[in-house]
């Protein structure tokens, strides 16, 4: 379909006007998305509250859609203002200008990364509310800061504040990725990211001696230990066509920094590995190899690591009453889904670290999977599907 065929449809303009906010990193402005939302509350009729659990440019916007029976725990609805990085020149429309093409494409960043989401979450409120639609729990619609980078001043503070716990949430929806089959991820778990960082400190002198215990050799046994380590898990995903990337751990070198000349030994060198162990990983014991080669690669190495432990996945039974309002939504679309832990971070993590269950999950099928890419798009037609598709498991889950 023709691009001009969708200047008449409220919500593609409405989506569009929000991917054109740039709201990118390394600096990116909120505020213009804050008063993007706040008109975007008046339209709907919602209230609407700004909270600052970090600092004043990190703002979390809160949308409410009241339940007629408010004792009960809360369904959150959450998606991120911020996108990332673009390269323009790589890029054959403008990153910021949602120009639709002759196929219904919309061209932007964040339109699968997730700003699609949140106003889909909006868009499928509005088509419920106009229906004269109710529901017996509450709403909140989240739009976090931060989660590119980490969600250290967005969701991971929010949900220790005393206005988050106010919110009384019972179950969130956050993101998933698209997909370019007919079935739809649905990610109930993460893998737990460890980055890892070797102080690695050794003989010093001249490039022509052959010292023994230099930094450079504890390196190499290190590395060499994690690369072996690396190699059994790629061979699980070779030789296992059931497993994708999210049940498996990968690690990865990603930077080393040390030495002052070429002919020069350096005394210390540090290393930074990221590791995301999968689940059926023992925390402990893995760090406990960590340590061990450590001293077998010659000892004197200090080694970092963030977050610890495995943050429990949410239950996918029949104990969980929202898992199967849920479900049962898809199914009574005839949604092909298959269960998955996610590959990357999302927010979920946070909210499932406070003993909140949540499900990751963006309606995008028949996608190429463009998060974090040049020409990021999804179709005018996926987008309204996934509406569609929103207003149905939206209602399953205010009725629980």
């Amino acid at each position: 379909m023709a691009s001009k065929n969708w200047d008449s449809n409220t919500e593609i303009e409405y989506f569009r006007e929000y991917l054109r906010i740039p709201s990118v990193h390394p600096n990116p402005d909120y505020e213009p998305c804050v008063e993007f939302l706040k008109s975007q509350a008046n339209d709907l009729g919602l209230p609407i509250k700004v909270y600052y659990p970090f600092d004043k440019q990190n703002p979390v916007v809160v949308l409410t859609w009241e339940g007629t029976e408010k004792e009960l725990p809360s369904i959150l609805l959450n998606s991120h203002m911020d996108v990332v990085p673009v390269f323009p020149e790589n890029w054959t429309h403008p990153p910021f200008g949602a120009d639709i093409d002759e196929e219904g494409r919309i061209f932007a960043r964040g339109s699968q990364d997730m700003k699609c989401v949140g106003m889909q979450y909006l868009a499928a409120i509005r088509a419920l509310k106009e229906k004269g639609d109710r529901f017996k729990r509450t709403i909140h619609i989240s739009f976090v800061p931060d989660e590119e980078v980490g969600g250290t001043k967005g969701m991971s503070p929010f949900v220790d504040s005393e206005d988050f716990k106010l919110l009384n949430i019972g179950f969130s929806l956050d993101e998933g990725i698209a997909s370019p089959t007919s079935e739809f991820p649905v990610f109930y778990a993460e893998r737990t990211r460890k980055g890892v960082v070797f102080k690695i400190s050794g003989s010093a002198g001249h490039g022509l001696l052959l010292m023994p215990n230099t930094a450079g050799e504890k390196l190499s046994y290190l590395t060499s230990k994690l690369m072996e380590f690396r190699a059994g898990q790629v061979k699980r995903l070779k030789d296992n066509p059931e497993l994708l990337i999210g049940d498996v751990t990968t690690i990865n070198l990603t930077s080393v920094v040390g030495g002052v000349q070429s002919n020069v030994v350096p005394p210390l060198i540090t290393a930074n590995f990221d590791i995301r162990l999968s689940l059926d990983i023992n925390v402990r014991e893995f760090e406990a190899n960590l340590a061990k080669w450590c001293e077998e690669a010659g000892g004197d190495i200090e080694f970092e690591i963030s977050r610890r432990d495995h943050i429990p996945p949410t239950v996918t039974d029949d104990s969980n009453p929202f898992w199967v309002a849920f479900k049962n939504a898809t199914e009574e679309l005839g949604l092909a889904t298959k269960l998955q832990v996610f590959p990357g971070g999302t927010d979920s993590r946070y909210i499932r670290k406070v003993g909140i269950p949540a499900l990751g999950f963006s309606p995008m099928n028949n996608t190429p999977v463009l998060l974090h890419d040049h020409d990021e798009f999804i179709k005018a037609d996926t987008y309204l599907k996934g509406v569609e598709i929103y207003q149905k498991i939206i209602a399953n889950l205010a009725d629980v």
